[in-house]
């Protein structure tokens, strides 16, 4: 299939177009690039061993998705991208809100007028909210999140939904994704945030590189194995092959649209995280306890079991794996994409 994967210059777009031409599908990227950076193209070749077709495009402006999907003919989209910072949609909701619904809305609204109607939506895990006890299963209901991005999420599959139950021959996956983290195995391709990182292994990475002094831990009074949260933390290859999972998955899907998780199904403390990372490092990661920060759960992590029953798919890389990956790329590159290739 030829498969537009929209953000795919991004973290998790970008290793899901390496793991569509795994695959043998022919992945075409459309990207902004308001959050990710044009080197990543160079890097997706070196690895993937082919040309890569990208168009920078906006996707909340119709006429500049129009216009490229009359240029390519497309069987399918993988919608990945979006603003994604929970932090800071609660300080600019009305900027998540528009960028996020009106770009999903431009992109359903062309597919249609163009007859495609296969589509793998990147959600997140943030649509269960507090209400619901770990692990969490995609019947848990209602969908409430307590920040705007997990909101848009929340909306977005709402939407999508009622458009698949309006018109005929849509198929939509909706992916529910945990927290990923790690990078290529190449080492080439990797999270590359901008400013300071919102999530915590690229903070984690970034200490220990010797980039940040020291890591704040919001919180070590949590009912948890160590006091500090929990969370389901998946590889980033583990999860762009789930893409490919429910991207081969669609047409066989009984209903017009199925809620999928990816995730592994246990959880990991922030100290248990750091401590993995300084095995993967050989460097200690200084830091410093901090108060509880308002909406963060004690336990979060996913029941995966649909999407290895349904698609087939599982994550099979271990958290070590993981902070062994993340190193390999930040140590290569300290300065992000914009660090020099080696020759």
């Amino acid at each position: 299939m030829r498969v537009l994967v929209t953000g795919g210059a991004g973290y998790v777009g970008s290793h899901t177009v390496l793991a569509l031409v795994e695959a043998g599908h022919t992945p075409v990227i459309a990207d902004n690039f308001s959050n990710s950076s044009r080197g990543v193209l160079e890097r997706l070749e070196l690895v993937a061993g082919v040309p890569i077709e990208c168009h920078e495009a906006e996707l909340t402006d119709v006429e500049a998705t129009e216009r490229l999907f009359r240029v390519e003919p497309i069987d399918a989209v993988i919608h990945c991208a979006g603003l994604k910072a929970v932090g800071e949609s609660v300080s600019a909701p009305l900027e998540y809100y528009r960028n996020n619904l009106v770009s999903t809305l431009t992109v359903a609204d062309v597919m249609a007028r163009h007859g495609v109607r296969r589509l793998v939506f990147s959600s997140s895990a943030t649509v269960y909210g507090a209400s619901h006890a770990s692990p969490l299963g995609e019947d848990s209901w209602p969908l409430e999140s307590s920040n705007p991005y997990g909101q848009t999420k929340v909306i977005i599959e709402r939407m999508l939904t009622d458009i698949a139950a309006a018109h005929v021959g849509w198929k939509v996956a909706l992916l529910r994704y945990f927290n990923p983290v790690g990078a290529h195995s190449s080492g080439l391709i990797g999270e590359d945030p901008r400013g300071i990182p919102n999530n915590l292994m690229p903070f984690i990475a970034q200490v220990a590189v010797g980039r940040r002094d020291r890591l704040t831990v919001h919180g070590d009074d949590y009912e948890t194995i160590d006091g500090t949260g929990e969370r389901d933390y998946i590889h980033v290859v583990d999860l762009a092959a789930g893409h490919v999972a429910a991207l081969d998955h669609l047409d066989a899907m009984t209903t017009d649209v199925r809620a999928f998780n990816l995730g592994t199904g246990a959880s990991t403390s922030v100290l248990q995280l750091v401590r993995a990372y300084e095995r993967a490092s050989g460097r200690t990661v200084p830091y410093t306890v901090g108060p509880r920060r308002d909406g963060d759960l004690a336990v979060a992590y996913a029941d995966p079991s649909r999407a290895r029953a349904e698609l087939g798919w599982m994550a099979t890389r271990s958290i070590d794996e993981m902070c062994a990956d993340s190193w390999r790329w930040q140590q290569n590159n300290p300065s992000g994409m914009s660090s020099r290739l080696a020759n």
